[in-house]
C-alpha cells in the first residue's frame, strides 16, 4: 500500500504519464522507448540501440512546406490543363492532355489501366498536395483541430500511390517505340510533370510530421498519444 498522505500510483497512471510525455519516442526499427534529446538545426537524433534515425530537426519546416505545396498545386493544375504530347503524321497533328489520354484508354477498352493512370497520376498527387496544404495551414496557429490527425494519416497513405514518375517512364518508353512511325511533339505538361516529381519529393523531405502532431488539439491536452504514434 502507498504511505499515508500519498496517492497510490497505478499502472494506468504511469502509462498515462509516459504517453503524455511528448519527448518519449519509440524507435521505428527496434521499438526501443527513449527520450528525444534537444536536436540542433539540421541534425538528426538516432536510436541509442540500433542507430536508426528518429527525427531530424528541419528549419522553417512549415513555411517551406507551405511554399512547396502551393507551387506543386499550381504545377499540377497546369499539367492537367495544357497538352502533354502531340503526334504529327502525314502533316496532321493531334495533341492530348493527361486526362485526355485516360479517356482515350477508356474508350479503347483498357478501363483498368485508365483508372490506374487517373488515380496514380492525377487523383493521388492532388489529394497528397491538398492534405499537406490543409495540415500546414491548420497547424500554423496551434492548437490545431483534431481532424488534422486524419489528414496526416491520409497523406502518408496517398503519398505511396502518387506515381507521376512511373507514368512519365511509361510515356518515354512509348515515345521510343512510336518514334519511327510518327513525329512526337513534347507538350508543356510533360516538362511540368517532370518538375512536379522533384517538387513533390522536396515537399515530403521538408515536411516535419512530428511538429504537426505536437500541435494537434487533442495531442496538447489530456490525450496526448498522437505525438508518440506519429513516429511509429
Amino acid at each position: 500500500m502507498a504511505p499515508a498522505g500519498r496517492p497510490a500510483t497505478t499502472g494506468a497512471a504511469v502509462a498515462d504519464a509516459a504517453v503524455a510525455d511528448r519527448g518519449l519516442v519509440a524507435c521505428p526499427d527496434c521499438d526501443l522507448l527513449q527520450r528525444l534529446p534537444l536536436v540542433p538545426l539540421r541534425q538528426t537524433a538516432r536510436c541509442a540501440r540500433c542507430r536508426a534515425p528518429l527525427w531530424r530537426h528541419k528549419p522553417d519546416s512549415l513555411e517551406r512546406t507551405l511554399a512547396l505545396a502551393l507551387a506543386a498545386a499550381i504545377l499540377l493544375l497546369i499539367a492537367n490543363v495544357v497538352p502533354m504530347l502531340g503526334l504529327s503524321v502525314a502533316g496532321r497533328e493531334a495533341f492530348t492532355t493527361v486526362v485526355g489520354g485516360v479517356v482515350a484508354m477508356w474508350r479503347e477498352g483498357s478501363q483498368v489501366v485508365a483508372m490506374l493512370v487517373l488515380f496514380a497520376a492525377v487523383i493521388a498527387p492532388a489529394v497528397e498536395i491538398a492534405c499537406l496544404l490543409l495540415v500546414v495551414l491548420a497547424v500554423r496557429r496551434p492548437p490545431a483541430p483534431h481532424w488534422v490527425a486524419t489528414l496526416l494519416h491520409g497523406y502518408e497513405f496517398v503519398r505511396e500511390w502518387s506515381m507521376i514518375e512511373i507514368m512519365l517512364l511509361g510515356v518515354l518508353v512509348a515515345l521510343i517505340k512510336i518514334a519511327e512511325l510518327a513525329t512526337v511533339i513534347p507538350g508543356l505538361a510533360l516538362f511540368v510533370l517532370g518538375s512536379l516529381v522533384f517538387l513533390l519529393a522536396a515537399m515530403a523531405a521538408t515536411f516535419d510530421p512530428r511538429l504537426a502532431w505536437e500541435r494537434i488539439e487533442w495531442a496538447a491536452g489530456s490525450d496526448q498519444g498522437g505525438g508518440a504514434r506519429a513516429l511509429r
